[in-house]
């Protein structure tokens, strides 16, 4: 089973919907059972918090169902368990290699390295635009996919 946890800062935005984009596509390959995704943030400003509202509408739009989700932040332990643990930008890297002790057994990706680019997700928390992150997201889950299919993990 491939373990990913997807992280922002407040974990109600990007990673969330990152979260839900992602479980929706292997849902959809039929291989939901290859697949433990889960999203953390890496501050404690939103604790216990649901996904935001923006996030739910933009899932709602897309037709993607929206899981039970409350807002945690993420630990070392959450660290142990997981294979992946994807960042939405330079920030949450920066925040999670602190964290994480410099990331001793190389979890750490930044979201759309995995679509070729070094491109942050904008945060719509401050930018207000959902549709936007969610494109991010579709082509960030998108790359990740293949990236598990090239490495033979799919």
């Amino acid at each position: 089973m491939i373990k990913i946890l997807f992280i922002c800062h407040g974990n109600i935005c990007r990673s969330t919907m990152s979260q839900f984009v992602l479980q929706d596509m292997v849902n959809k390959l039929g291989i939901p059972e290859k697949f433990h995704i889960d999203s953390r943030a890496t501050s404690t400003e939103e604790l216990g918090n649901p996904p935001h509202r923006g996030t739910i509408r933009k899932m709602r739009e897309e037709g993607i169902p929206v899981l039970p989700h409350r807002a945690a932040q993420i630990t070392w332990e959450d660290y142990v368990r997981s294979d992946y643990i994807i960042g939405m930008d330079a920030w949450n890297m920066k925040n999670l290699n602190r964290m994480l002790k410099g990331d001793p057994e190389h979890k750490l990706h930044k979201f759309l390295t995995f679509a070729g680019s070094d491109r942050d997700i904008a945060d719509p928390w401050y930018t207000g635009d959902f549709d936007k992150t969610y494109e991010d997201v579709v082509e960030g889950c998108e790359g990740f996919l293949e990236y598990l299919r090239e490495k033979g993990e799919l």
